[in-house]
């Protein structure tokens, strides 16, 4: 492997830090890693030598010596950064200062068809590098986000891209040539969320991933929660309804089964296929899109909102049993149906007013994430550096 950042554990954490808290001086890095101010000095100088570390001149003080600011060195390494759902698959590549680089590609890519290979990710992910002008010997590693019960241990998705149950992570690695990490969609989005988000100033944060499920990531102490087995944060699964419908997991009555992406656009469609007005628009094939509904709800149209707001009444009953269970400082709303933005507050406020304990609710805020429609692609991204230690010693 192409050694792109140093081999030392000291070093390392000092890239991280870099990584996630971008341009920071000396006595920021020490508190975040823990090691004392002359040893993180030397690391520093050493890291500089190495052509790692830059300094990036003396920071504003209210008084006293200013301090000397260190960035990682722009162009050392690359991240691809490979976001999926359901129906469709976004790549983007990100420098050391987490920027975008190059242009993000999405590509329909079903997760449901039988016919679906992990070859065919391959095939766009090595496309994607070969066509994007950097060499994969300047890629450090891939992240994936992906939806489904994923096993961080093994490697494997046990819902979707089963890979005749080896390593799904392995077998990637192997045919792009690039060291690989994956990890479910709502951790990874997590992950972005504790690192360049909220995390950054509260430790315990349920983050709800509305999409084509309502995925949940949990933050426990600061740290990514994911139960005994791994599979915690099944929130789409919450049996709320009697409805009979039956979810994808197979059961009936799930909290998926009336709120996600999915069912939305499904009871639009209906809606203005018996003559309901409204501007939301239909594609080319006559089928009415979440992207449409999703922007007009923002211009105000009324079945947009209806339909948005019916949805926020019900997560907003499921984030009510997490918040008697759980606890949280602050309930973060994420993922693709996020871009509705405020829409969703106050039907979720509305819930959670009438269904929890005042006590409770009182020290718990709901906001949307500050990351917007590219948290995914921030975690996904965020995985690799997070586990750069363990790929380079497992590899030693």
């Amino acid at each position: 492997m192409t050694k792109l950042l140093p081999e030392s554990p000291s070093h390392l954490s000092i890239v991280k830090a870099l990584y996630f808290n971008g341009t920071i001086s000396c006595s920021d890095i020490s508190k975040i890693t823990g090691a004392s101010i002359p040893n993180v000095s030397k690391n520093l100088y050493e890291l500089i030598d190495e052509g790692f570390v830059i300094e990036k001149g003396f920071a504003e003080s209210k008084g006293g010596r200013k301090p000397l600011m260190y960035s990682l060195v722009a162009g050392k390494f690359y991240i691809v950064s490979v976001a999926m759902d359901q129906f469709s698959t976004r790549i983007a590549i990100v420098d050391v200062n987490n920027s975008f680089v190059k242009d993000v590609e999405c590509f329909d890519f079903n997760l449901y068809d039988v016919n679906t290979s992990a070859d065919y990710l391959i095939e766009k992910i090595n496309d994607f590098i070969d066509n994007s002008g950097i060499s994969k010997k300047e890629i450090y590693g891939i992240g994936i986000a992906m939806p489904g019960f994923f096993d961080i241990s093994t490697g494997t998705n046990k819902t979707f891209l089963k890979n005749d149950g080896k390593s799904l992570r392995d077998y990637i690695s192997e045919f792009t040539g690039v060291p690989t990490f994956i990890d479910n969609d709502s951790s990874a989005i997590a992950l972005a969320e504790l690192k360049f988000g909220v995390g950054r100033t509260k430790k315990e944060i349920m983050v709800i991933n509305i999409g084509w499920g309502i995925g949940l990531g949990m933050i426990v102490n600061g740290k990514i929660f994911r139960g005994f087995s791994g599979f915690a944060g099944e929130f789409s699964h919450i049996p709320l309804f009697k409805n009979g419908r039956i979810c994808s997991c197979g059961k009936r009555g799930c909290l998926e089964t009336e709120v996600s992406l999915v069912i939305i656009e499904q009871k639009a469609q209906k809606a203005i296929s018996t003559g309901e007005y409204s501007t939301i628009t239909a594609n080319e094939n006559g089928k009415v899109t979440i992207s449409s509904i999703l922007a007009e709800a923002n211009k105000g149209d009324h079945l947009a909102i209806k339909l948005i707001s019916e949805a926020g009444y019900y997560i907003g009953q499921g984030i009510a049993v997490l918040i008697h269970i759980m606890n949280p400082q602050s309930i973060v709303l994420s993922g693709k149906g996020s871009e509705a933005g405020k829409v969703w507050l106050a039907p979720i406020q509305q819930a959670l007013n009438e269904l929890c304990i005042p006590a409770l609710l009182n020290s718990t805020e709901v906001i949307l994430s500050p990351l917007g429609s590219n948290a995914q692609l921030i975690g996904a991204a965020a995985l690799v550096v997070d586990n750069v230690d363990k790929l380079i010693f497992a590899t030693q």
